[in-house]
């Protein structure tokens, strides 16, 4: 290949990312272009070169946007085995994949999210994955909010942590990785959050809760 060549340069960087996300990534192109590998090198240059490149969106809604794609376009064979992995590694939960599938199946209809969730099935078991998977961190985080605003959270936090949930009017809770949420938290008809909590979550469980308070 040229190093000259945009397309060749793209796919250096697309190869490189992929096989920072995929363990044996490289032995997994190599095999699935060995036929076409001038596909491979555009494929490749293009999604993971190109696309993930891009500062307009986070890998986590890049992936996100690419799993709604597939379902909706019925592509249930590679892309998404391929983007399972991908998505998975840049930060999305397994639980938020099957929220993803449930959004999409109002959209493309009950067929291909069915099809899809079989394949998930699948994919999920070879990778050892619980099934059904743990609910989202964000579902995790809120219900863990609404406990303590009850009396009853189990989970230790300091006592300004835990005030500044009782007297939220209203919570901004975004999923920022697998694992973690940023949570915040505005008084009525307030514009600027009191208080920022990051919410770290394993599976079900909270397992550190850190806050940010302006100064």
């Amino acid at each position: 290949m040229n190093s000259k060549d945009p397309v060749a340069e793209l796919y250096r960087e697309g190869r490189k990312q992929f096989i920072e996300w995929v363990p044996g990534g490289g032995a997994r192109l190599d095999a699935l272009f060995h036929t076409a590998p001038a596909l491979g090198e555009l494929a490749v240059g293009v999604v993971y070169g190109y696309l993930h490149q891009r500062p307009g969106l986070d890998t986590r809604l890049r992936e996100a946007a690419t799993f709604a794609a597939i379902v909706a376009a019925g592509m249930v064979g590679v892309p998404l085995s391929v983007h399972l992995k991908t998505g998975l590694a840049s930060g999305l939960a397994p639980g938020e994949y099957t929220e993803l599938l449930l959004q999409v199946s109002a959209f493309t209809g009950f067929p291909r999210a069915v099809e899809t969730a079989d394949q998930l099935n699948q994919l999920f078991a070879d990778a050892d994955m619980p099934s059904p998977p743990a609910r989202t961190p964000r579902a995790v985080t809120l219900a863990f909010c609404e406990a303590v605003r009850e009396g009853h959270g189990a989970f230790p936090i300091s006592p300004e942590a835990r005030a500044l949930l009782r007297k939220t009017h209203q919570f901004q809770a975004t999923a920022t990785a697998a694992d973690r949420v940023l949570l915040e938290c505005y008084q009525q008809d307030q514009p600027v959050p009191r208080g920022v909590l990051q919410v770290r979550v394993d599976g079900e469980q909270i397992v550190a809760v850190t806050l940010f308070s302006p100064e």
